[in-house]
């Protein structure tokens, strides 16, 4: 970026081309491109850079129809500075006019400054043709809804009913859900709190301590977010407590915990727990957790070291709990984490249920007899999910399914199949979740 030429647009525009050049995640990106940039800059950077990544997809057929030359065969500074301009004609909020012209000119100061040309004429011509491009896209809902062809293709095939409908849930903004501290206040009562402090929100009754905000916030602004009195968290994540049933007691492990949020949870729900212990291989991320619980004065053993190797730290006294929240292609996160369909791959995704699979193994081995161990990822895809438990438990002979209406108190979210249940994106403002429960015999 050349010296004193720093906007809005530029920040956003250098943020995704690292993520496009790089594969470096939204936020890892937007952290380093702020860290240089005016403070004053950051609302409207985020907003920009993550409209632009939202969209992407959806950008780069618009401008399929518009370029002579192959999308992909752009600078990728080039590719983020359209994307951001055509983001910002999507929003309406500034005219149409003014974002070409700012476009321009912030190609002028940068080192697109060579597309400058490319990046007028491209846009000029899209408001010229616009009416028609736009008809067309809106008839293909892969473009539409802003996906790569492949997971539009992954989806209709293990959904061929809902596809579209999972499309359109991951091309829009996801709400913003808290858990609150049940040590400190009751739903309702953090609710009337909120409301004092001038922030909407309302209580999803089903799911104890979870309120939706009406608008997102910076975290700062809600009241004792730091004395731990709240967490922020998605509804389907802490419907975690449900199939886990916890008791006083009990020795529970959250295999690959970070960032924590299952773990406060945990800690937060059944205050007499005889042991909680944190896995995580990845001693960075790991660090958020022991962040999380001490906000919220929460206490667990947090072991940095990899959870199909239990060998190596494990104490061998089975546990009575084991949380299993698998990597996973996070596919049903995507409207929280957009930049996932820009740094994912088919192959990359092939791989994952045999590392699952691993992890299951390894934390079976843990259980104690009569133990439970629930399996989650926060994706939609059968082979990283279903198929993971079935394969599971034809070759575990000692393994059988707790069953999801023997779950107390279960909220009724999502779909049943032979294993657990699949929370859809966006059913009652949730993210895609996949639960099953297994109990040793």
């Amino acid at each position: 970026m050349k010296p004193g030429a720093a906007s809005a647009r530029s920040v956003a525009a250098y943020a995704v081309a690292r993520i496009l050049r790089e594969g470096v995640t939204l936020e890892a990106a937007l952290q380093d491109a702020l860290a240089a940039a005016a403070a004053t800059l950051g609302p409207s950077v985020r907003s920009l850079a993550y409209g632009a990544v939202r969209g992407y997809y959806r950008h780069e057929a618009i401008l399929g129809r518009l370029l002579s030359t192959p999308v992909r065969s752009l600078d990728f500074l080039v590719r983020a500075l359209l994307s951001v301009a055509l983001f910002e004609l999507e929003d309406a909020r500034t005219p149409e006019y003014a974002v070409v012209d700012a476009a321009v000119k912030t190609a002028k100061s940068t080192d697109a400054v060579r597309a400058a040309g490319l990046v007028n004429a491209v846009l000029r011509r899209y408001l010229r043709e616009r009416k028609t491009i736009d008809a067309d896209i809106a008839s293909k809902p892969a473009e539409r809804h802003a996906a790569p062809i492949w997971l539009a293709d992954r989806l209709r095939a293990d959904w061929p009913v809902r596809w579209t409908q999972l499309l359109a849930a991951g091309d829009v903004q996801a709400p913003m859900w808290l858990r609150v501290n049940p040590r400190h206040a009751t739903a309702e009562e953090y609710l009337q709190e909120l409301r004092t402090s001038g922030i909407g929100a309302r209580a999803q009754h089903r799911v104890p301590q979870a309120l939706m905000l009406d608008s997102p916030c910076d975290v700062h602004e809600l009241p004792g977010f730091a004395e731990g009195w709240v967490s922020v968290q998605d509804l389907a994540a802490q419907c975690v407590a449900f199939p886990l049933q916890l008791a006083a007691g009990q020795r529970v492990l959250d295999a690959c915990a970070a960032p924590g949020g299952k773990t406060a949870l945990m800690a937060e729900r059944e205050p007499d727990l005889a042991r909680l212990v944190a896995v995580d291989i990845d001693s960075k991320r790991l660090a958020r957790v022991q962040e999380n619980l001490a906000r919220g004065n929460l206490r667990a053993e947090l072991i940095a070291a990899d959870a199909g190797a239990p060998g190596a730290w494990w104490d061998g006294v089975p546990f009575d709990r084991i949380l299993l929240d698998a990597p996973c292609s996070a596919l049903g996160v995507i409207r929280r984490h957009p930049d996932i369909r820009l740094r994912k791959s088919p192959s990359e995704i092939d791989k994952l249920p045999f590392v699952q699979a691993r992890l299951l193994a390894s934390a079976w081995a843990m259980l104690a007899p009569g133990g439970r161990l629930v399996y989650v990822t926060c994706t939609v895809t059968r082979s990283e999910n279903r198929d993971v438990i079935a394969a599971f438990l034809q070759g575990t002979p000692d393994a059988s399914i707790v069953p999801a209406e023997a779950w107390d108190h279960w909220p009724g979210f999502g779909e049943a199949d032979d294993f657990g249940r699949q929370i859809l994106p966006g059913e009652a403002g949730a993210d895609g979740f996949y639960y099953a429960a297994l109990t040793k015999q």
